[in-house]
């Protein structure tokens, strides 16, 4: 029965302190992702790494249309080796990577928005040729996965400072 009441107490005691510090959600009416929505376009991507990032971007924010802003980006990627055996032979890498971003207007191409953003994953080189290749092209994926979205939820907590 108290922690019935409890839970209700600390939840409504919760939403009215958010409510009083002008606490908007990003997905709200109010929110500023309504702004990104469908109205940010990266620049063509020009690598496979870039290819993984916009389209995880667009998967996030949708396509642009009509295009309010454009987003440009320099990726940068270090694989270092982590593992090494007996042999002397690496067995395990990690990928780091970092992104430069730019948001613009889309009409004058002012300057908006910029930002970096940097994370890390690994892959083991521990088998055959080719699952040491599939494994490193899956860790590009998923550090561009985890970058585009480090982007958005930059993106999306600056909105609010965008003009509409």
């Amino acid at each position: 029965m108290w922690s019935s009441n409890r839970r209700t107490f600390l939840l409504t005691g919760g939403a009215l302190a958010l409510t009083g510090c002008g606490f908007t959600p990003a997905y709200g009416p109010q929110g500023g992702a309504a702004v990104l929505l469908n109205g940010v376009s990266p620049d063509a991507p020009n690598s496979p790494d870039a290819f993984a990032l916009v389209t995880h971007l667009q998967k996030r924010l949708g396509p642009a249309n009509p295009k309010r802003y454009r987003l440009s980006y320099t990726i940068q990627t270090t694989a270092t080796g982590q593992g090494i055996s007996t042999d002397n032979a690496t067995t395990r890498y990690q990928l780091s990577g970092t992104v430069d971003y730019t948001l613009r207007d889309g009409a004058s191409d002012a300057v908006l928005l910029t930002g970096r953003v940097n994370s890390f994953t690994s892959w083991s080189a521990s088998g055959t040729i080719v699952a040491t290749q599939s494994a490193e092209q899956g860790a590009h994926t998923r550090l561009m996965t985890i970058l585009a979205d480090q982007i958005v939820t930059r993106l999306l907590a600056q909105a609010s400072s965008l003009p509409q």
